[in-house]
């Protein structure tokens, strides 16, 4: 038997449980993991929630989390990896477990701990994703909203170091973080609009949203066209004629993993990561993200 987290009802954070249940066993193509840290993501704090039941289907009890890492202790018929191998990736079941599956293991670089590995997986993911789906250039001004989150600030660094000019709308806290890291932040909230046509007076070329807050008909307008603006955080997308990016598996785009492993391993893309807890503390890994106290991401080590 190993350890796990589990609930088997929407809720609060205290819905969760400490279990004992049976190690996955790893078909074909696939490795078991002994899990040595999991990433908690704001989308894992909606599931629990049940905010999210429209999207994403549930059965209980639920063991959650995706983003983890840790080292190959079995392996299916095929796999990629051998037992031994220091591994990252997205997880085929629950990632708040002594134990998960990956059908797509990539391999960790030594260099890399295995907290910033599984911090990186969606974030990171998602920022390369959205970059990618805009086709930014060197030499065009893109606006993020949400630089200060853990997508954003990716973002903004993948960004700049391609000669893109970044905009960023944050909150008073990150306003320096943010701007060491290359970009021009501007205060979220009433008036956002006329601030970054303040420190944007050529315009804006292209608009990644991931502060879901509301912000999209203001940023078409801004920009002219609506296939120039790109969410991973507005559900309302559809009604504003942007696309959303992130729901469907087949749109999203894994290669981007080895490369950024790569570029945090040789001290080019910092993703920072602000606590980690015990595995048995998941609830109270969920209560400090919804109270917003984190300033980075949050891990948990089974």
């Amino acid at each position: 038997m190993s350890t796990a987290i589990t609930f088997s009802e929407y809720g609060a954070p205290d819905v969760f449980t400490v279990s004992e249940v049976e190690p996955p066993q790893p078909g074909p193509g696939q490795v078991r993991i002994r899990v040595r840290a999991t990433a908690v993501n704001p989308i894992d704090l909606r599931i629990r929630a049940g905010k999210m039941q429209g999207h994403f289907p549930v059965e209980f009890p639920m063991i959650p989390g995706w983003d983890v890492a840790g080292v190959v202790d079995a392996v299916g018929e095929g796999a990629t990896a051998s037992i031994g191998d220091e591994v990252f990736g997205v997880a085929s079941t629950g990632g708040y477990s002594q134990y998960a599956l990956l059908d797509q293991p990539v391999a960790k670089p030594q260099k890399l701990s295995f907290e910033t590995a599984a911090a990186m997986v969606t974030v990171g993911e998602a920022a390369y994703r959205v970059l990618r789906h805009l086709g930014i250039k060197e030499g065009q001004t893109l606006l993020i909203h949400g630089a200060g989150g853990s997508v954003g600030t990716v973002a903004v660094q993948l960004a700049t170091v391609r000669g893109v000019t970044v905009i960023g709308t944050v909150g008073e806290k990150d306003i320096e973080g943010v701007t060491g890291l290359g970009a021009k932040a501007v205060l979220y909230g009433e008036g956002w609009v006329e601030r970054v046509r303040a420190v944007a007076p050529d315009g804006v070329d292209l608009v990644f949203d991931a502060s879901g807050a509301g912000v999209l008909a203001d940023s078409v307008a801004l920009v002219g066209d609506a296939g120039k603006v790109i969410t991973t955080a507005d559900m309302a997308a559809s009604q504003h004629g942007v696309r959303f990016t992130g729901m469907d598996p087949a749109d999203r785009f894994p290669q981007a993993l080895p490369l950024l492993a790569d570029l945090i391993a040789a001290g080019k893309l910092d993703v920072p990561v602000w606590r980690a807890y015990p595995l048995a503390e998941a609830a109270q890994a969920h209560a400090d993200m919804e109270a917003r106290r984190n300033e980075g991401k949050v891990v948990l080590l089974p």
